[in-house]
């Protein structure tokens, strides 16, 4: 642990940043790491999926691969993913009394595959507790941005994901706020459609609640 860092009561923190995509997650993920660090917070920063060596891999193919994928491959990927990542990285993270911020988690894959693909979220939160060792965020933030901002921010230049049509997208995101509804003691919704500096000191307010 850094010298002048400092455990969060009994364990650390697991926190997943979330939404659709656009919505500006990763880089309020870096501005709270910068904040939580300077309240000497000894913390790491990760993303799902990609977040070991293995998971670039399983990355790469979910993102860029040009051909059909079936739905239940995608998941599987995803949580094959998970599967490493949460043994390899995660876990002894927390195990350390470390904070974890994690870039999407499962409420992406319950959003994207469970809503978006149809393929059932209860589904894939079941199996999501086997290869994750039933390990579930403390906190969660989901950034809300409407589709036209997402579209927007996106910019021309997309991966598979992004590249899917507005319906599915929209689906997301009614995934997210239906997800928000059902587990308000982790999720929390911040209105992403405003300005950096705005979304950011929402995120603050949060934090220093929640873990500060």
């Amino acid at each position: 642990m850094k010298k002048g860092s400092k455990n969060l009561s009994k364990k650390a923190l697991f926190i997943t940043f979330e939404g659709i995509d656009g919505c500006g997650k990763s880089t309020q993920l870096d501005l709270a790491a910068k904040y939580l660090e300077t309240k000497g917070i000894d913390l790491i920063k990760t993303r799902d999926p990609g977040g070991t060596p293995l998971g670039c891999k399983i990355r790469e193919i979910l993102l860029n691969y040009d051909g059909n994928v079936a739905s239940y491959c995608e998941l599987f990927l995803y949580l094959a993913d998970r599967a490493q990542h949460v043994e390899e990285k995660i876990l002894p993270a927390l195990k350390l009394k470390k904070l974890v911020l994690c870039d999407r988690y499962v409420d992406s894959t319950m959003a994207y595959q469970g809503y978006a693909r149809g393929l059932g979220a209860e589904q894939i939160l079941n199996l999501n507790n086997i290869v994750a060792k039933s390990l579930m965020p403390d906190l969660t933030f989901v950034f809300d941005v409407s589709l036209e901002t997402s579209r927007q921010r996106v910019g021309d230049k997309k991966d598979r994901l992004e590249s899917e049509a507005d319906e599915f997208h929209k689906k997301v995101r009614e995934g997210y706020l239906d997800l928000a509804e059902k587990f308000p003691e982790r999720i929390v919704i911040i209105d992403a459609n405003k300005d950096i500096s705005e979304v950011e000191k929402n995120v603050i307010e949060v934090l220093n609640k929640r873990v500060l």
